[in-house]
């Protein structure tokens, strides 16, 4: 099974909100929902050294998620291609799942009475040959999507051109195993593990 993610560069990223808009446009995400937020990280340090970054978070796409662990209906599962999905269909609107995310990226959709979250629109990626809306659009080319397993695959390629100490994951409390990497250089900013 292919564990398709995405790898985001903040060596690169910019914070310019663009993968935000691009995730709203495409899938038509309600006025008040995000699928896919940037958040600030710092500033932190001293002046004259201190150093602040933009952190786009979005499903992390767990190897143990517990959103599907937790879902009494078999709303919140993984499909053949390994991406974390909601089933509309089966979603009793319980929120369990949102309060099993340690991440925070699931939405309440009010209106169809349903939570929703990052699809790494498959409505692009299911015939293995589009991106994500949001590493599309990208202005900045700081997102990476693919398997993260194939060494010929985007992600694999970008995480192979830097060290370990600049590659990071969110923090991972329960043993969930988030795929989603993020690279961050000692050179332009120190990682800093979110509350």
């Amino acid at each position: 099974m292919a564990r398709n993610c995405i790898v985001v560069n903040l060596d690169r990223c910019t914070g310019c909100f663009g993968c935000e808009v691009a995730c709203k446009m495409e899938n038509g995400v309600a006025l008040g929902e995000r699928w896919s937020k940037v958040l600030t990280v710092g500033p932190v340090g001293e002046y004259p050294d201190m150093t602040r970054y933009a952190l786009p978070t979005m499903c992390q796409q767990c190897e143990n998620a517990p959103c599907v662990s937790v879902c009494p209906t078999g709303a919140s599962y993984r499909d053949e291609d390994g991406v974390v999905l909601v089933d509309k269909e089966k979603c009793i609107g319980c929120k369990y799942c949102m309060m099993a995310c340690p991440y925070g990226v699931r939405q309440f959709n009010e209106d169809a009475g349903v939570v929703q979250k990052c699809t790494l629109c498959a409505q692009i990626t299911a015939d293995g040959d589009g991106v994500p809306a949001c590493v599309h659009n990208c202005n900045c080319g700081a997102r990476f999507f693919g398997d993260y397993d194939d060494p010929e695959s985007d992600v694999s390629r970008e995480l192979a051109k830097y060290p370990e100490e600049a590659i990071h994951t969110l923090p991972d409390p329960n043993d969930a195993k988030p795929l989603t990497r993020y690279i961050l250089s000692p050179k332009f900013a120190s990682w800093k593990e979110l509350v």
